[in-house]
Formats: C-alpha cells, sequence, structure tokens
C-alpha cells in the first residue's frame, strides 16, 4: 500500500482571528508548525465572503510555506484569477453557499449547465499550469463526470460518513471504497475530506486508492490543548499505522 498524504486545513486558525479582526493568530505562522509537524502539504479555502483566510494569506503562504499548498475555491471569476496569479501546486473547485457554516456536499455535476461551469474554471487553471481536483459526493456519475472533465484529481466528501454511526457509517464506507476505486480505474487521483477526526479518520486513512487527506477542524481543535505540532504528529501517526 502506498503512503498517503496529509494536508491540513488551517482555515479556522483564521476563523479564530477573523472573529476579532486582530492579527492574531496567524494562519501563516501556523502553516511553519503544522510543516514541522509533519504535514506534506496546507489547504486553505478562499470563499467570496473572506470570512476567515483572506487574500492576503494566500498571497503570503504561496510565498512563504515550503509544502505544496492545495487552495479550495468556488468558480468565481475574481478568485480563479487570483489562483492563476498565484499558480499554487494544485486548485480545488469545491460548491459554496453564503448561509453553510461549512461546505456540506460534493460539486453538481449533474446538468449541462453545471459541468459547463465548471469545464470553464477547470480550463483556466490547466492554462494555467495548475493542478486541478474537484471535490465531490462519492457517487459514480461524480466520478465518471470528473473525470470526462480532465481533471487531475477528485477529492471525495466524507461528510455524510463522518455524520453516521453504526450500519450507517458502514454504508457510507463502503460508498467512499467504491468510488475511490472507480476514481483510480478511470485515471484519477483519488483524495477525501471533510469531518475526518482523531477518532474516524482509520478506516478512511486504509482505503488502498486513497492518496490524499484534507483534515482541518479536528487538528486546530486538537492543537487547542495540545499544540499544533504535536497535534499534526499524533494525526500523521494514525495514517501512518493504518496504512501499515
Amino acid at each position: 500500500m502506498s503512503e498517503m498524504r496529509l494536508f491540513v486545513n488551517i482555515d479556522h486558525v483564521a476563523t479564530v482571528r477573523q472573529a476579532r479582526r486582530a492579527d492574531e493568530p496567524d494562519p501563516v505562522r501556523a502553516a511553519v508548525l503544522v510543516e514541522l509537524g509533519g504535514a506534506d502539504g496546507i489547504t486553505v479555502h478562499l470563499r467570496e465572503d473572506r470570512r476567515h483566510i483572506q487574500d492576503r494569506d494566500v498571497r503570503l503562504l504561496a510565498e512563504t510555506i515550503r509544502t505544496p499548498m492545495n487552495l479550495e475555491l468556488a468558480a468565481s471569476s475574481e478568485i480563479l484569477e487570483l489562483t492563476c496569479a498565484l499558480k499554487p501546486m494544485q486548485a480545488t473547485l469545491v460548491p459554496e453557499k453564503r448561509e453553510e457554516v461549512t461546505t456540506e456536499g460534493g460539486l453538481a455535476l449533474s446538468t449541462d449547465a453545471q459541468r459547463s461551469s465548471t469545464a470553464e474554471a477547470v480550463r483556466r487553471l490547466i492554462d494555467a499550469g495548475v493542478r486541478t481536483s474537484l471535490f465531490i459526493d462519492p457517487e459514480e456519475d461524480a466520478v465518471r463526470a470528473s473525470a470526462d472533465l480532465g481533471v487531475d484529481a477528485i477529492e471525495l466528501h466524507t461528510g455524510e460518513y463522518a455524520n453516521t454511526s453504526g450500519a450507517d457509517r458502514k454504508g457510507q464506507l463502503a460508498r467512499l471504497v467504491r468510488a475511490a476505486e472507480l476514481g483510480r480505474a478511470v485515471g484519477l487521483d483519488v483524495h477525501a475530506g471533510h469531518g475526518l477526526t482523531y477518532e474516524n479518520v482509520w478506516p478512511i486513512a486504509a482505503i488502498p486508492e486513497l492518496e490524499e487527506l484534507n483534515i482541518g477542524h479536528s487538528i486546530v481543535a486538537r492543537a487547542l490543548f495540545t499544540g499544533l505540532e504535536a497535534a499534526v504528529r499524533e494525526m500523521t501517526e494514525i495514517i501512518r499505522r493504518a496504512r501499515a
């Protein structure tokens, strides 16, 4: 089984800062500790309403971090323009609603109009030399539509898995396994994320076809008690053992 990459989402460091519109905690400083903790990359979501990560954060991260950046964004012209200019290692297109607390599901790709708008954003990113990924629900149609759009990778939404238990969770895990297997079969790199915690990540990390996890809230929450570097080391060790 191949090794798995851990990308740590530091949005919630910025959430705490923006609660006071202050200078701290600084997500760029947090990224340094995340890297020292052994993370393979940094994930940030630049939302249209700028509720946490700001444009300046993304620019500073692009200049300072030593690991790759995964920039999550909606197919907004303004943010696409910034992304193409900064050229992060990877851009992940995600759905976005102003009223949601956090991303509630994968991109809708079932209609021609939905696929067309996503295809245009993908084309712009590819033309800029940016690796592309789509955040999707673990459904066969979504996986195949992603492959048809020519992206490099998909990130499977693990929120429904994280929000269930017992037999329902087993069913959601099986759904993720099938989507991961199909993704690899059609030539996509397969990532996963959303709602993953120290308690529920093991079965996901053990899926052979997955090669990258994006985890943020649980690590930042643990770091309040253990420190960010130790929090990342703990998550990295769980994933390493799951892959062994």
